[in-house]
């Protein structure tokens, strides 16, 4: 699955109105029609954190952070794991985001 992928069924799972901006190549969050900010939990540890607490996602970042050490997230369905290569927060993130794109799949 592609990151764009992951980005829009994690948000589904949240219910969030997000929109693709071919001119920041990113994703814009919306309010109705008022522009709430840009949203990349793929890349932004605070967008992680909120969409992980949001669905009541349990997360295990690698300990000690390392590189082959793996970094873990529980849905009450699944539990699933990302290697971490030389950033553990990357990896703690994407885990966090691959979580939260299975509750949105799961709610189609």
């Amino acid at each position: 699955m592609s990151d764009r992928e992951l980005l829009e069924l994690a948000a589904k799972a949240v219910g969030l109105q997000i929109e693709w901006s071919e001119a920041y190549q990113r994703y814009e969050m919306f309010n109705g029609m008022r522009y709430a900010g840009s949203w990349n939990p793929l890349t932004d540890d605070g967008d992680a954190l909120r969409l992980a607490v949001s669905l009541g996602i349990c997360v295990y970042p690698p300990f000690p952070a390392e590189p082959g050490k793996l970094a873990v997230a529980h849905t009450d369905r699944d539990m699933l794991e990302e290697l971490c290569g030389i950033d553990p927060c990357a990896a703690t993130r994407r885990v966090i985001v691959r979580a939260a794109a299975q509750i949105g799949k799961a709610t189609s």
